[in-house]
Order: C-alpha cells, then sequence, then structure tokens
C-alpha cells in the first residue's frame, strides 16, 4: 500500500499521511460522482450557490483547526490567520456572478424561432491543487464548478494533506452531498492512468511546468480540456516617477511573504536609474525587520519554506548568482533561526544579469534580484525575457503609461502599483510556460462549462 505523507517543515517529522486510493477504489469514486451529477445539476442554480457558501461559511468556524494545521503543513504562520480573506472573496463573487455568468445567450425569442446557447457542465472536474496557498488554489474552481453544475473531486498536494479533508467535510457539513464533492489521495500512476482513461471531463492543475507537461501527455488522445497554472517569474518595474516608499513596500511584501512561495509573487524587478539606489537601500531595510522563525510562534513573521528541498533550490541558485558576480545584501546574522533547511532568511542580490538562473528560472523563496534600467525599452525587453508570464507589476503616476506598456508585456495580469493580488472579477490566466486557461471572473465560469445551442423551430398554424 502507497502512503501519501506530509513532512512537516516546522520539525521535520511526520505530521500525516494517508493511504493511497488502489486504481479500482479511484475509479468507484469516479462513478460515483458522475452518477451524483445529473441531479446535481438539476437542482436549481441558487440552491447550488447557496449550499456553497453555507460551505465556505462552516469552514470560516473551523479556523482555529485550519490556521494551526496550516502552519505545520506548510510553515505560514499563524500571525496571518490563514487565507480566508482570499478565500471568502473569491467564492462570495463568483457566487454574485454565477446567475448572470451562466445565463443563456438569447438570440431570438419569436412566434417563429427561439435561439440561444445555454452553459451546460461539464460533468466530473477534477483540481489538483498546490499546497502553496492551499484552500484559496483550490477554492477558484471548486466554488465556481459546483455552481455550475458539475460534481467535483479534489486531490490536493502530499505537502498539504489535509486541506482537501477540512475542505469536504465543510462543504458536506454544510449540505453538499458528499459523492458531488469528494477528497481522494491518489499517487502519480493513479492519477495518470485515470487522466489517461478519459475519467474527467476537465482537470484544473497547478503546480510546476513539469506537472502540467506530464497532465498534458496523460490527457492526449482524450479531449479532455485542462486549464494549467505553471511556473512564474514575475517581474516588478519601478519607473521615475513612482512613489517609492510604496513601491518598496509592496514589492518586497510581494516578493518575500509566505516564505516568497506564492504563484505571482515578484521575483525580479527593474528600478529606473534615477531611483535605483534609493529603492535598494530601503528594500534591504524593509527586508531586515522580517522575524524568522517557528510559525506557531505568533511573534513570528517569516516561517520556514514549505520542505527543505525547495529552500535547497533558493540556496543554490543564490549561490550561483554570487559566483557569477551577483552581490547578496541582506546579512545573514539577523536571521539565526536559519538553520540551512526548511528554515530559510529572506535576501536580496544586486549586480545580477539575466546570465544567472536566478534572474530566469523559477525561485518560489524570499530572495529577489534587483537590476537598474534607463528606460522603459530596457525594461520591457527584460521583463519579456523569460519563459513564463503570470504577472507583472508597474509602478508609476501614469495610467496611460502602464497601459501603453502593458501591452507589450508578455503576461496574463497588468498590474500598476500593486502586486501579488488575485483579483476575482478579472481572468486569472497566463502565457507561455505558465500555461493555459483562465479561472475566476466570467471567463472561469465559461471554462468549466460547455457551449450548448438551442435552435428551435416553433409550429405555427
Amino acid at each position: 500500500m502507497t502512503m501519501i505523507t506530509c513532512i512537516s517543515p516546522v520539525n521535520g517529522e511526520v505530521y500525516a499521511e494517508r493511504p493511497a486510493l488502489s486504481l479500482e477504489a479511484a475509479k468507484e469514486a469516479v462513478a460515483r460522482a458522475r452518477k451524483a451529477q445529473k441531479d446535481w445539476a438539476r437542482r436549481p442554480l441558487e440552491d447550488r450557490v447557496q449550499l456553497v457558501l453555507k460551505g465556505v461559511a462552516r469552514l470560516n468556524e473551523m479556523a482555529d483547526v485550519v490556521v494551526s494545521e496550516l502552519a505545520w503543513q506548510m510553515g505560514r504562520p499563524i500571525k496571518y490567520g490563514g487565507e480566508y480573506r482570499g478565500f471568502n472573496e473569491r467564492s462570495n463573487y463568483v457566487a454574485s456572478i454565477a446567475a448572470d455568468a451562466l445565463s443563456p445567450m438569447v438570440v431570438e425569442d419569436s412566434a417563429n424561432f427561439a435561439r440561444r446557447i445555454e452553459r451546460e457542465p461539464h460533468g466530473v472536474v477534477f483540481v489538483i491543487a498546490p499546497w502553496n496557498y492551499p484552500y484559496m488554489t483550490a477554492i477558484n474552481t471548486v466554488a465556481p464548478a459546483l455552481m455550475a453544475g458539475n460534481t467535483v473531486i479534489l486531490k490536493h498536494a502530499s505537502q498539504t494533506l489535509l486541506v482537501g479533508e477540512r475542505l469536504v467535510q465543510a462543504f458536506v457539513e454544510a449540505g453538499v452531498p458528499a459523492d458531488v464533492f469528494q477528497n481522494i489521495y491518489l499517487d502519480h500512476e493513479t492519477t495518470s492512468v485515470l487522466i489517461a482513461a478519459g475519467s474527467f471531463n476537465f482537470i484544473n492543475f497547478t503546480g510546476s511546468v513539469e506537472g502540467g507537461r506530464s497532465i498534458e501527455r496523460a490527457a492526449a488522445g482524450t479531449f479532455t480540456s485542462l486549464g494549467l497554472e505553471l511556473g512564474g517569474k514575475d517581474p516588478g518595474y519601478v519607473m521615475e516617477d513612482a512613489d517609492l516608499d510604496a513601491a518598496v513596500d509592496t514589492l518586497m511584501d510581494g516578493a518575500t511573504y509566505n516564505s516568497g512561495q506564492c504563484c505571482c509573487g515578484i521575483e525580479r524587478i527593474y528600478v529606473h536609474e534615477s531611483l535605483y539606489d534609493a529603492f535598494v537601500e530601503k528594500s534591504v531595510a524593509w527586508v531586515s525587520n522580517y522575524k524568522l522563525g517557528n510559525p506557531l510562534d505568533p511573534d513570528t513573521t517569516l516561517g520556514p519554506m514549505a520542505n527543505k528541498r525547495f529552500a535547497k533550490v533558493v540556496r543554490e541558485q543564490i549561490a550561483d548568482a554570487v559566483a557569477k558576480g551577483a552581490k547578496a545584501l541582506v546579512d545573514p546574522k539577523l536571521f539565526p533561526a536559519d538553520d540551512g533547511g526548511a528554515y530559510l532568511a529572506p535576501q536580496i542580490l544586486v549586480d545580477v544579469d539575466h546570465s544567472m538562473a536566478f534572474m530566469r528560472e523559477e525561485t518560489f523563496g524570499p530572495a529577489v534580484g534587483i537590476m537598474k534600467v534607463k528606460s522603459d525599452a530596457e525594461a520591457l525587453e527584460l521583463m519579456n525575457d523569460s519563459p513564463y508570464g503570470l504577472t507583472a507589476s508597474l509602478w508609476t503616476r501614469d495610467a496611460e503609461r502602464a497601459s501603453r506598456i502593458g501591452r507589450d508585456i508578455e503576461t496574463g495580469t497588468v498590474f500598476m502599483n500593486r502586486a501579488d493580488y488575485l483579483d476575482p472579477a478579472l481572468c486569472w490566466t497566463g502565457v507561455k510556460e505558465t500555461g493555459r486557461g483562465g479561472s475566476l471572473s466570467i471567463i472561469g465560469f465559461h471554462n468549466l462549462t460547455r457551449p450548448k445551442s438551442y435552435h428551435l423551430k416553433k409550429v405555427t398554424a
């Protein structure tokens, strides 16, 4: 029997483990979901929406358990109170637009014809969720998928093994039928076999580029619809007219919050030469104020990375950049809790360039490189010099300039004077190796349904 295990970054010990389902048991779970889907879809939309919102409310009631479990599983300090703000915001927003997003597009309703396009649920939706924001990333798909009339099977990352259990527990206790929303534990082989067999009607995956490729290979020939959010190396660009203090505060938070383990975290920053020195100085001071330590300590502001192997990648990228001429500016003596394992001090590198993996490959840790630029054209070239494209953060007082530059950035979302935020009213999407598809917004609902046309000729006397 294969065991799925969570090693806590807090102490390096096993925190939770569950047996992976056999292929036969997994097929039975899918069959139950498929059998339950039609009845679920026949329920009035408002009933489905309200049951999802009740599930969200029930999870909020479990905050004391959820927040401490997150600290143990992936290291986020309890000081920040879990993910409830974003979790609730996204759920409430998609609930508010569900009726409009799923309403028929009426072409004609006359005495002779009824012609319209309706939104039909795909059927069984498979959500493969990541560990870095395990509740928020899951709810991006779970909430609208259920509201749209799909049934959902959730497979969570081993690092956040208990999150799926908590989500399903909350929703079922709130009245969502057990077969409509299921949490399962699978190994990679069984997952691939299920996908290759066409078991699901839609698959949403958030994770690594290689993970996305594996899913595409498994799904090849099945024509299963896929939503993939993969790697990122999101840039910030600080122009000469930027609010310097606001840029430092937001970009440094975007680079280091959650130990830098954010899908749309800031991983590289380009600063106009007129502000460069001041920006670097203020950024080093900002980052140096973190308290690295045990995430269960209410005074801790920076916890360990989710796994020591993730921290190893960050250290290796930093060491490689320094060996090639980069300069590390944050004094490691300020962070005695850095143990060479999962507990990793934040870092800022200057004298970096794009020959370094640190400036091109995903780092996904509390470290960021800062480069000096002379013009918008130089900054644009550097921002686009990446295999990824999720978000870009532009800092200026000129919205027209930001829009003009934004049109030429190869990215999914353009921010001006903010960063590292997911607006549920906008489509969350990426380009290049960041993936394909989009979640949330009206477009998210459309991706979780398929168009079905009705061309009805009426009998007239």
